[in-house]
């Protein structure tokens, strides 16, 4: 069974950083390309960032490009999502899930950034 469970999100005041993690099991992580969402308050889900399954690639949406990292550790089947320059507009539930699957299949974790 596959089991995605993202850590690390929290309060921050806009310009600051934070680093989400997203564990991974039940299936062989170095095999996929990842990927993070985010789904702010009353909106759809945005997909913002995605990594290959060897790290050779990634991609950032616009509205991220430039502040937001992603990198993965195959080793410990472990995704990884930095945040730095954090915006108001940021502030949403954050999910990691492999590249082919649709929607989030864990429960997220909650990124709020406000002064």
């Amino acid at each position: 069974e596959v089991q995605l469970v993202e850590s690390g999100g929290g309060l921050v005041q806009p310009g600051g950083s934070l680093r989400l993690s997203c564990s991974a099991s039940g299936f062989t992580f170095s095999n996929y390309g990842m990927k993070w969402g985010r789904q702010a308050p009353g909106k759809g889900l945005e997909w913002v960032s995605t990594i290959s399954s060897a790290s050779y690639s990634t991609f950032y949406s616009d509205s991220v490009k430039g502040r937001f990292t992603i990198s993965r550790d195959n080793a410990k089947s472990t995704l990884y999502l930095q945040l730095n320059s954090l915006k108001t507009e940021d502030t949403g539930m954050y999910y990691c899930a492999r590249v082919q699957d649709a929607k989030p299949t864990s429960v997220g974790t909650q990124v709020t950034v406000s002064s």
